[in-house]
């Protein structure tokens, strides 16, 4: 074998290296002008090992295309003068028909020499770096050799930059606090902070010790609210579990429940009258009904405007205000039905609780709409304990159902003296309602030392349900009620319509504040304590027993002057009137399905402290 030919220097004018090829010396010895055969032996002189073939970067071959020619990266330089690119620094041109290629000045390790080409050196290249790959035939001999250059390189030209190239960010060297930890003699380094100034050792310190401060704060929060939750500590005793499984079991002579009649308003001057009908309060499957209808739907509506005189059947109010009824050593069944047997009669109360006259002239109509008021007033009641009612609100513009307690006898007075708890109302408006419609429930005690005089306003809360409304579902409202506490809740103990209201601590006399002297317009009382011979909780501290119902409008305030387009004023002596006048405003938002009017009970139970 011939040697390679002589390998010119050109190490001094050498500036950034431009990739270098090897010749592989022929057969024949003429290494200088014919390239290498395409054989895969190379030359001992050179290296015993054997180059990689070179593998096309693209598969698709054209007519001009030679699959083993130099990838897209290698220059291609032309076999003419013209195509010759300028000399430049470590590159030997040879003028004429025929190109030689430029060796390096180190004798190659193995066989094979590479070295990257910067952008500077390329752009200086006639043919520019996208131009296309170069055929094998502009590296031969123009004398029929049939023999091939074999190129090898180790890592291909950087590409210049686009639009769509993404440069590469060198690491930035960072410094890194030093390490607290032990060095290898032994000693402790000091911390990162120590070499700062005092006032950042400082801030260091007080920020970890706030935090810490506020952990054990909360831990301590925690386990006091824990151990600080009142608990009913006695036993309870089973007073009622109705589950409504029968109309007879429910309002039969003796059920569990019993319907008030009555035309009055309650106090409340509500629009509805309470009736003993099947229509107003009913048992199916295993539920209660209590829905409001229409009194036009049974007497027209000409009746209910003018010139109608109307006796409600079956009225209670002499059970409901004689004392025959409240007063267990005195209830019977022989005297139960007898007007005021054991009281004085009141004929205006009875005429007001049990008829009414419409007048077109005066403005008085007849209750326009009937509903129902169910009690255990004869059946159960308890002095602390606790009552679960599971059941679902009315859907109706100015429906207002309620779920509540009365005292079954008035030891400290008429209302509110006595006291009242409201385990659940709500209103049927719509969550659109300003004034907390049917994605609200409220829990409330009501007492106060005169018939006007009510602290409500000091024991009340409400409880939204934020994804839906109360209608739509069922849910348990709750009352759990000992000498110590009482607490209002639904569905759970931390869902309390009402915060819990500690009995033991505080007497109601001192909680309410009430003045020594308060003025009746021109009458001036002087207050006294009608709970001074009961205990702390009174007027709490009696047996009260449970109501059930779904009240319409009404003038205590309950709905508010100008919220919701409330159609009357309460205000207003002909207020039912002009609640019935404007009908088309609420009657299309009262639901046609008794299943959405109604008030839905699936169970009541009571529990006696015991």
């Amino acid at each position: 074998m011939s040697k390679p030919a002589p390998i010119q220097d050109y190490s001094e004018e050498l500036t950034p290296p431009q990739p270098q090829f090897i010749v592989v010396a022929s057969s024949d010895g003429d290494s200088e002008h014919q390239p290498p055969s395409h054989s895969r032996t190379t030359s001992s002189a050179i290296s015993d090992v054997e180059s990689p073939p070179i593998t096309p970067r693209s598969l698709a071959f054209g007519n001009n295309v030679n699959p083993f020619s130099p990838p897209a990266s290698i220059i291609s330089f032309g076999s003419s003068v013209t195509d010759t690119p300028a000399q430049t620094p470590g590159h030997h041109a040879h003028h004429g028909s025929h190109s030689h290629f430029p060796f390096p000045d180190t004798t190659p390790r193995s066989g094979i020499t590479s070295r990257a080409t910067s952008m500077a050196d390329l752009s200086r290249m006639s043919s520019g770096y996208h131009s296309s790959r170069p055929s094998t035939a502009d590296f031969g001999s123009q004398r029929g050799s049939t023999t091939r250059l074999r190129e090898a390189f180790t890592s291909p030209p950087s590409r210049p930059l686009t639009m769509m190239s993404v440069a590469q960010v060198s690491n930035v060297e960072r410094t890194r606090p030093k390490s607290t930890m032990l060095s290898a003699k032994g000693a402790l380094q000091k911390p990162w902070i120590e070499e700062r100034d005092p006032y950042s050792r400082i801030a260091y310190f007080l920020t970890y010790g706030v935090m810490l401060l506020g952990m054990a704060a909360g831990a301590i929060r925690c386990w006091t609210g824990w151990t600080g939750v009142p608990l009913i500590k006695s036993n309870l005793c089973l007073v009622m579990d109705e589950t409504f499984g029968s109309e007879e079991s429910v309002f039969g002579d003796n059920g569990t429940f019993f319907r008030e009649v009555d035309m009055s308003g309650f106090g409340n001057g509500e629009f509805e009258m309470t009736t003993a009908s099947q229509n107003n309060s009913f048992v199916k499957d295993g539920r209660l009904y209590i829905a409001p209808t229409l009194t036009s739907d049974n007497l027209g509506e000409a009746a209910i405007e003018d010139g109608y005189v109307y006796n409600i059947t079956g009225c209670t109010f002499n059970i409901t205000r004689g004392a025959t009824y409240t007063d267990p050593t005195h209830a019977s069944p022989t005297n139960i039905s007898n007007i005021a047997s054991d009281n004085a009669f009141d004929l205006n109360g009875y005429l007001k609780a049990c008829s009414a006259v419409s007048n077109s002239t005066t403005g008085h109509i007849i209750n326009p709409v009937q509903s129902a008021r169910i009690s255990t007033r004869r059946s159960a009641s308890i002095k602390y304990g606790k009552v679960e009612v599971r059941a679902k609100i009315p859907r109706g513009d100015w429906l207002w159902p309620a779920i509540w307690m009365l005292p079954v006898d008035n030891k400290y007075g008429p209302w509110p003296l006595s006291g009242e708890i409201d385990i659940m109302e709500a209103r049927g408006n719509g969550p659109s309602y300003t004034r907390q419609g049917t994605n609200w429930v409220r829990g409330s005690l009501n007492w106060g030392p005169l018939t006007w005089l009510n602290a409500v306003s000091k024991t009340f809360g409400a409880w939204p349900l934020r994804r839906g409304s109360y209608d739509t579902d069922f849910h348990t409202y709750g009352l759990e009620w000992t000498e110590e506490f009482i607490r209002i809740y639904v569905d759970t103990r931390l869902h309390h319509m009402m915060p819990v209201l500690k009995l033991d601590k505080q007497s109601f006399w001192d909680r309410g504040n009430f003045p020594r002297v308060v003025q009746n317009g021109s009458e001036t009382i002087v207050l006294d304590n009608p709970w001074i011979n009961g205990t702390k909780a009174a007027p709490f501290d009696q047996s009260f027993y449970l109501i059930m119902d779904v009240a319409v409008g009404g003038t205590n305030g309950w709905f508010p002057d100008g919220a919701g387009d409330k159609p009357w004023l309460d205000g207003s002596l002909t207020a039912m009137t002009d609640f019935w006048k404007n009908k088309n405003k609420w009657l299309p938002s009262w639901p046609t399905s008794v299943e959405d009017r109604a008030m839905v009970v699936e169970s009541v139970k009571m529990w006696q402290t015991c």
